[in-house]
C-alpha cells in the first residue's frame, strides 16, 4: 500500500506544473454524534466549526463545504460513510473519527483513494509505525502518549502497586501499554472492559480486592463519567486515588461527575490557561458560542481545521497537487491552541505533555487547572518503525 501510494505522490509531482488552484474545498467530518461517546465527537465538530468561523467560513481562502456524518461508534456504519465520502461526495480531506477501531476500519479506503485524512483524535499505534501512510496526519497525539506522561508522573510520585482499567479495543490496549512503558512499579490488576460499558460494579470490586495503592483509568466519554461516579459512590476514590489521561478527566467528565473529582489528576497536551493568542481566542469564543468549557477534543478539532487552512494556503489552493499538499501538511507551521508543535517522520506530533488537577473554583464548581510540564518534545515509540 505504502509503495503504491508513494508512486502516486511521485507522479503528482510530475504534474505539479500544470496543477490549477481549486476554487472550493470539500471536507468530510465523520465523527461520533450519538451513543456513550457522543460528547467527544460533538466537541471535535464544534471545535472544528469554531475554527471555520474564525476563518470566515473558508479553508485556505477557498469556499468550503463540510459534510457531517454520525458514525454512531460503529465500524460498519463508518465504512459506509467513508465509501460515500470517497465515491459520491469526493471529499478533498476527511477528519473527525474519535475511536481507533473505527480509524483502523476506514483508513485503508481513504488511503487507497488518496484522500488526505487529518485525525483530530484517533492515533492508533499501527498508523504510527509499520503501517504509517503519507495520506494520514494526526494533530492530537499517538494513542500511547498521554498515558506515557501519566505513567511517568505516577512513577515519579512513588506509587508501588497500581491497578489499570481500559476498554478492550485498540486505543485501550495502546493506553495501558503506554502507561506501563514509563511506570516501573507493580501492576495489581490489568482490567479490560467492553467498549461502551456503563456498569462497573464488578470491576470496582476487583480493584478493591487487588490492594492497589493507586488506579489508572482510560475510559473516554460516558464510560469514564459512569465509572468515576460509581467509584466515588463506592468510597474507593478516597481510599485509592485515581489518575487518568486528559480525555478521562476532561471538562465534560468533570462537569458530569461534579465535586467528587476534586483532587484527581490527568495529563494532556493542552490546557485551558495556555497563554497564546490562538488559545485565548479559542477558549473565549468556545465558551461564548457553546456555553461550556472547551475540552481537549474541541481544541483538537480546532487545530485540525487550522492545519488544513495553513497547508491549503501554502500550496496556493492547488490541492490537486497531492505531493505538494502532503509536504505542506507535514512542514507548515499552523496556528494551534497548544502553541508550536511539529510532525515526526510518521506524521504524528512531537510536543510537550502536561499535568492538570481538578480543583474547586470560587463559585463551588470544579474544573481543570494547569500544574506543570511532564514531558517535552516527546516522540512516540513507534516512529522508528515508520519507513516513510
Amino acid at each position: 500500500m505504502i509503495k503504491k501510494t508513494c508512486v502516486a505522490l511521485a507522479c503528482s509531482t510530475l504534474l505539479a506544473g500544470t496543477a490549477l488552484a481549486a476554487d472550493s474545498i470539500k471536507v468530510g467530518m465523520m465523527t461520533t454524534l450519538s451513543g456513550p461517546g457522543a460528547g467527544l465527537g460533538i466537541d471535535i465538530r464544534d471545535g472544528f466549526n469554531l475554527a471555520l468561523k474564525h476563518l470566515d467560513g473558508k479553508i485556505g481562502g477557498l469556499n468550503t463545504e463540510v459534510i457531517t456524518a454520525d458514525d454512531a461508534q460503529n465500524p460498519e456504519t463508518a465504512k459506509q460513510i467513508t465509501e460515500r465520502f470517497v465515491k459520491r461526495d469526493k471529499v478533498d480531506i476527511a477528519t473527525g473519527v474519535v475511536f481507533s477501531n473505527l480509524m483502523l476500519a476506514v483508513g485503508p479506503a481513504f488511503f487507497a483513494s488518496e484522500t488526505f485524512y487529518i485525525s483530530a483524535n484517533a492515533g492508533p499505534s499501527q498508523y504510527a509505525g509499520a503501517e504509517c501512510n503519507p495520506f494520514f496526519f494526526n494533530v492530537a497525539w499517538q494513542n500511547d502518549n498521554l498515558h506515557e506522561a501519566m505513567g511517568k508522573h505516577v512513577q515519579d510520585k512513588g506509587y508501588k502497586k497500581v491497578a489499570l482499567i481500559a476498554p478492550n479495543y485498540p486505543a485501550g490496549k495502546d493506553a495501558l501499554t503506554g502507561f506501563k512503558r514509563f511506570y516501573q512499579g507493580a501492576v495489581a490488576e490489568e482490567v479490560y472492559t467492553k467498549l461502551g460499558q456503563l456498569d462497573y460494579a464488578a470491576e470496582i470490586a476487583q480493584i478493591r480486592a487487588s490492594g492497589a495503592d493507586a488506579l489508572y483509568i482510560f475510559l473516554p466519554g460516558g464510560m469514564g463519567i459512569n465509572f468515576i461516579k460509581q467509584y466515588s459512590q463506592s468510597g474507593m476514590l478516597k481510599r485509592t486515588p485515581l489518575f487518568a489521561p486528559g480525555f478521562s478527566g476532561d471538562e465534560d467528565v468533570v462537569k458530569a461527575v461534579g465535586p467528587a473529582m476534586e483532587g484527581t489528576f490527568n495529563t494532556s497536551h493542552w490546557y485551558r490557561e495556555m497563554d497564546n493568542p490562538v488559545n485565548q481566542r479559542f477558549v473565549a469564543d468556545f465558551q461564548k458560542d457553546f456555553g461550556r468549557l472547551p475540552t481537549l477534543y474541541a481544541s483538537q478539532g480546532y487545530d485540525a481545521a487550522m492545519l488544513m487552512d495553513a497547508a491549503v494556503k501554502a500550496v496556493g489552493g492547488k490541492i490537486e497537487d497531492k505531493a505538494a499538499f502532503g509536504k505542506a501538511l507535514a512542514t507548515v507551521k499552523a496556528p494551534s491552541t497548544r502553541g508550536e508543535y511539529r510532525f515526526g517522520n510518521n506524521h504524528y506530533p512531537i510536543q510537550a505533555y502536561y499535568l492538570r488537577e481538578v480543583v474547586k473554583n470560587a463559585d463551588g464548581s470544579v474544573s481543570n487547572k494547569f500544574v506543570g510540564k511532564v514531558m517535552d518534545e516527546h516522540v512516540d515509540a513507534y516512529a522508528k518503525d515508520c519507513k516513510m
